[in-house]
């Protein structure tokens, strides 16, 4: 696999179809509520900046990590307590579908968190 990305069409572009789709997904939703946010790659992941960054997101081989952190995931514990967690992270399985729902509130949380200068 490639090491570095230069943006995130180039990231979404070596990943298989199916995970295209769910990868795109991810972003629009993003896009939806931070549209003024901006796409950049950071640890080598998409991710959104917005006053500081938003949320991360990564393909790995069975499930889409998502990295809201800190305050994301602290925020929304009781939702995200039927995923698979790491340390700073949540895995969405690519078996089943994304709760696009819950990462529209997390980025808007997010988003109000970091305008108020709490984004660490």
């Amino acid at each position: 696999m490639k090491t570095t990305f230069k943006d995130i069409d180039e990231y979404i572009g070596i990943q298989t179809p199916e995970v295209q789709i769910l990868l795109e997904q991810i972003r629009q939703t993003i896009k939806n509520a931070a549209p003024e946010a901006e796409e950049v790659i950071s640890y080598n992941m998409p991710a959104f900046k917005y006053h500081g960054m938003l949320v991360y997101f990564a393909a790995y081989k069975n499930h889409i990590g998502f990295y809201a952190t800190p305050t994301g995931h602290s925020q929304f514990k009781e939702e995200l307590s039927v995923y698979k967690q790491g340390k700073g992270s949540v895995q969405f399985p690519l078996t089943n579908p994304l709760p696009l729902d819950l990462i529209t509130k997390i980025v808007k949380f997010r988003v109000r968190g970091n305008l108020k200068g709490k984004s660490n």
